[in-house]
């Protein structure tokens, strides 16, 4: 599996609602299957199906404890879509360039006052 299939296969799973409903849930406690349905109101087939997509993706693991399927959160799938985001609003390639600018203006301030205003003037009419 390739890392563009998986960011893929990870926004896709990320893209309902419902399914970012069930992540949130999921994050604070596992839950068992029937659980989750219950907060939904729509039908647990379709719930079933969500869980289905968000195992699949492996946003979230599943365990059979006796009779109940119990849903965790694995929130690992996340870091490369995560890293991909965060290279789209990425600022500290403009940050160091205007913290360098801003170093360059003080410093360039700093000794023009050193200098005093008289030789400041002669710089200028140079």
């Amino acid at each position: 599996m390739g890392y563009a299939f998986e960011v893929d296969e990870v926004a896709t799973a990320i893209a309902d609602p419902v399914r970012r409903r069930i992540l949130t849930l999921l994050r604070a406690e596992p839950l068992p299957a029937g659980d989750i349905a219950r907060r939904f109101t729509i039908s647990r087939p379709a719930i079933s199906r969500h869980l289905r997509v968000l195992r699949e993706s492996g946003l979230v693991r599943d365990e059979l404890v006796g009779r109940q399927r119990i849903y965790r959160l694995d929130p690992g799938p996340l870091a490369p879509l995560v890293d991909w985001l965060a290279g789209l609003v990425a600022t500290d390639r403009w940050e160091r360039h205007l913290d360098a600018l801003e170093t360059e203006v003080y410093r360039t301030r700093r000794e023009r006052r050193s200098r005093g205003p008289a030789e400041h003037r002669r710089e200028q009419t140079a």
